[in-house]
């Protein structure tokens, strides 16, 4: 079975819906046979890393909003993620493109890491105020999880997995992602946004159960006729 998910770094709701699966997982009775792929997607394509400006002003700056609307906001998404076993310091998050990010992603999966480089860039947006969008955190992030610094230092210094970025965005357009995160099972079920465990784990054993193979039971002998044309 397989799950896609497209996300975004700088996305709390991503971040949320990835422990929610993870949940959602560790009751799947099947979870060994879950292949999961983590794909490029990007709220704001044009946005410029600014490590000066918080997210707070950038909110308040991008959206119209107050000062006090934007920090409830945030607040009431702290609130969401901590109930996740989750920490939000949105007054430390840095601003930042998230496009090499994506392209480091592609890195670590073609390495078998995707998955822990999400979590490292999810962590050091949302809880350590890092700026992911800095290279060297990059590096120290695909040390972290095992990747040779000098391999994600090449890959960050080229346009390597730029094109692999931007065919995940346009496979996004093509199944009709309008948010993220967005979860699509066996290229057949999709699920949008950051959903309770419970979704995701209905949807799990649902497909699960009907890609399954029939199987007879309880079966009795009686006439039949065979394909050599014999019949008794």
């Amino acid at each position: 079975m397989k799950v896609e998910i497209w996300s975004d770094v700088m996305c709390p709701f991503c971040y949320i819906g990835k422990r929610k699966f993870e949940k959602a997982l560790e009751h799947f009775d099947h979870k060994d046979k879950v292949e999961i792929e983590w794909k490029s997607f990007q709220l704001d394509p044009n946005l410029k890393t600014d490590p000066n400006k918080s997210t707070l002003q950038h909110l308040a700056q991008n959206k119209g909003w107050s000062q006090d609307y934007a920090q409830q906001m945030l607040a009431h998404v702290t609130d969401m993620a901590k109930e996740e076993g989750l920490t939000y310091n949105m007054d430390k998050s840095v601003v930042a493109n998230s496009f090499d990010a994506h392209r480091f992603s592609h890195l670590a999966k073609k390495h078998g890491l995707q998955d822990a480089a999400e979590e490292k860039l999810f962590l050091a947006y949302f809880t350590e105020g890092k700026n992911t969008a800095d290279h060297e955190t990059l590096v120290q992030i695909g040390t972290d999880i095992g990747l040779d610094a000098a391999e994600v230092r090449a890959v960050l210094s080229s346009n390597t997995y730029a094109d692999e970025v931007q065919h995940d965005i346009y496979q996004a357009q093509q199944v009709g992602v309008r948010g993220v995160p967005f979860f699509v099972v066996n290229q057949k079920y999709a699920v949008s946004g950051a959903q309770p465990s419970e979704t995701f784990l209905g949807l799990l054993n649902k497909v699960w159960q009907e890609e399954q193979p029939a199987t007879l039971v309880n079966v009795a002998d009686g006439n039949t006729c065979s394909t050599d044309g014999v019949c008794e």
